[in-house]
């Protein structure tokens, strides 16, 4: 299998976990978004300095991973190429920062410090957001931005290129293996090619999407898109469910969980 082929396997089985049915995915949507944003946000507003802090605010993906029933492991491996670009982000800081912090009389670099908050807060975000798309399917996430009055334009747009990538994905590897008969023992596309095989791939697709476009008016479509056959109604669990995890967040960002946690074992 190829890299293209793993690609529109990997977004095939992320849809596949969002149609589970499994308790967290039957929360509203509504819901798992806007916990997803007030968590982000209350992550990034820790202060660059507060290891502690930030480090306590793993408690919601990892309770999320244990209700969803999701593989950590594999979460991870799915998310090998964003996570090291992440980590690389405040890679520089001991070296930018040169200053010193002393905590319970040991003198540790502000740099390391700062790094180490910054890659806690991006691998955070970055675990919330996979959550979130791996327990909501786009349909319902979309539903979700709508109540938000989000313009349909956006959501159908969103909705609509998460739909077709894999359209895309296979065209290019449509033309990938076409090349790749024709040229057996070479390693590759060669660099004179990819002009023609990228224009190529500009027609298929514009083709493909005058066909879905057709096919879409044919379906009703008048500029907005029913995002749910049927209005998924905001029930009483849901607004537990909001209210348990805001409150857990705003204590999270309050109380160095952490701290408090190693204090009372001690």
């Amino acid at each position: 299998m190829n890299r293209i082929s793993g690609a529109i396997c990997e977004i095939h089985h992320m849809d596949m976990l969002a149609s589970r049915d499994q308790w967290v995915n039957r929360i509203h949507p509504l819901v798992k978004l806007v916990l997803t944003i007030l968590y982000i946000s209350a992550v990034v507003s820790f202060h660059k300095y507060d290891v502690a802090g930030t480090a306590g605010m793993a408690v919601y993906p990892m309770a999320l991973f244990i209700l969803a029933e999701l593989s950590f492991a594999d979460s991870l491996k799915r998310l090998r190429l964003v996570l090291p670009l992440v980590c690389f982000v405040g890679i520089l800081n001991p070296f930018l920062d040169q200053n010193a912090v002393v905590i319970e009389g040991i003198r540790i670099s502000a740099g390391v410090l700062s790094m180490v908050t910054l890659i806690m807060k991006g691998v955070f975000s970055v675990l919330a957001s996979y959550l979130l798309i791996a327990t909501t399917s786009v349909d319902r996430l979309c539903y979700a931005l709508r109540l938000l009055r989000i313009p349909k334009a956006v959501a159908t747009q969103f909705m609509l290129t998460y739909r077709y990538i894999t359209v895309l994905l296979e065209e290019v590897d449509r033309i990938t293996q076409a090349y790749l008969l024709r040229a057996p023992h070479q390693k590759g596309i060669h660099f004179k090619a990819w002009g023609p095989l990228a224009g190529q791939l500009l027609l298929r697709s514009m083709d493909r999407a005058n066909e879905v476009y057709d096919s879409m008016l044919l379906r009703g479509y008048r500029g907005d898109y029913a995002y749910l056959r049927e209005r998924t109604a905001f029930q009483g669990k849901d607004l537990a469910y909001l209210l348990f995890w805001a409150a857990v967040i705003a204590l999270l960002r309050r109380w160095p969980v952490v701290l408090l946690a190693g204090e009372l074992f001690s």
